[in-house]
């Protein structure tokens, strides 16, 4: 997958690798990720950036961790042939301040959490949605855990009951 990324307002760190890591391990527990036409634009920034973001295309006047905005339609990415030109997947915009909270409520480190979030937004880029339903919720995590199993982290459900 190509990548365009920039970060801002970020801590002085690895995350272009980890955006690299989290990528490709996204597109090996999910098959529709791994097509190499596709290009995928990152913004690493500030919550007030992502909650500007949010108001304006969501339509909600808060800050989240990550915003994913998709330009395939899951039929259209299944469909998509390995062979063209580039294709884009979508956005994915990480809120530094919410991820560093979010991280240290849940006693993990910022890189992992940001990781998580990264496969996250990817699989809402592929189609996938944890809303609808309990079922797709549970697919959902099913391969954000496999995913981050590849990057040497731990599922970050497991503490549920």
């Amino acid at each position: 997958m190509q990548l365009d990324f920039d970060i801002e307002d970020w801590p002085a760190g690895e995350w272009e690798l980890l955006l690299e890591r989290a990528v490709m391990a996204a597109a090996q527990a999910e098959p529709a990720l791994s097509n190499p036409r596709l290009s995928l634009s990152a913004l690493f920034t500030s919550d007030a950036e992502v909650h500007a973001l949010n108001r304006e295309w969501r339509g909600r006047d808060k800050p989240t961790n990550v915003l994913s905005f998709p330009m395939l339609e899951r039929g259209e990415l299944l469909e998509l042939a390995a062979e063209g030109p580039p294709v884009m997947l979508g956005d994915l915009a990480l809120a530094n301040a919410t991820c560093a909270r979010e991280a240290e409520e849940k006693g993990v480190s910022l890189e992992h959490h940001a990781a998580h979030l990264i496969v996250h937004g990817l699989l809402h880029l592929a189609g996938h949605d944890h809303v609808e339903s309990d079922a797709q919720a549970e697919a959902m995590e099913a391969i954000e855990i496999a995913a981050l199993a590849k990057l040497g982290i731990p599922d970050p459900y497991g503490d549920r009951t």
